[in-house]
């Protein structure tokens, strides 16, 4: 699987005048500096970058820079990479989907000099008939991400931040399940946001209800 294509669109997006792309810091190559920002551009798992965020954070302000496809087209190659089909993916992404990676490392969320991004974008997913793919694809491949276009960006500087993401009207004290309703969200990642926000220590346990935990925001 390569994202190659969305991760290079992403860095030419981040990429001005005074910016320079691919340069070498401590050691590690970094997508973008600007301004004495390091920009590191991560389409997948955040946890094959714990430790380059982890070194270069002794020393740097970075951001932390992650797409989430807001709306999303997939096309079919056959096996000779030529269309086949496209079509729309009935699925809407959110912001809050980043807490599928964040859970990797939410105490960088407390480390001064550390910020992410999270970047809403529509885009294209290409599927290639080469019978290597999960049987949840029917063996198609993820061949390539494309960039159609960037919608809409939240930067999170500070735990603090991460609180406006909790829906209005949400009680004071409240449990996961409760938060996936109020937020529209699947209990599973209702659940990674709660974890993460406890991390952070923007939440805190302060009750039970039953055999679920209540969650508040902490004083």
């Amino acid at each position: 699987m390569t994202e190659q294509s969305l991760h290079n669109q992403l860095k030419e997006w981040y990429t001005g005048e005074d910016a320079a792309v691919e340069v070498t810091v401590d050691g590690y190559v970094v997508d973008v500096v600007r301004d004495g920002l390091l920009i590191e551009v991560q389409t997948g798992n955040f946890s094959a970058i714990k430790d380059k965020l982890r070194d270069l954070l002794g020393n740097h302000r970075v951001r932390l820079v992650h797409p989430v496809p807001r709306i999303k087209w997939i096309i079919r190659l056959d096996g000779d990479g030529a269309p086949v089909s496209r079509r729309r993916s009935p699925k809407r992404g959110r912001v809050e989907e980043v807490f599928s990676e964040l859970v990797y490392i939410p105490e960088f969320c407390e480390t001064p000099g550390f910020e992410l991004e999270v970047v809403l974008v529509d885009a294209e997913e290409y599927l290639i008939d080469d019978g290597r793919g999960s049987w949840r694809r029917r063996r198609w491949s993820i061949h390539d991400r494309k960039l159609v276009d960037v919608v809409e960006s939240y930067i999170f500087r500070d735990p603090k931040d991460y609180l406006d993401l909790l829906p209005e009207g949400l009680p004071q004290e409240f449990t996961a399940r409760q938060l996936a309703k109020a937020s529209r969200l699947q209990i599973r990642l209702a659940q990674k946001m709660v974890y993460c926000l406890r991390r952070m220590k923007v939440l805190e346990v302060s009750g039970k209800e039953g055999r679920s935990n209540l969650y508040s925001i902490t004083r």
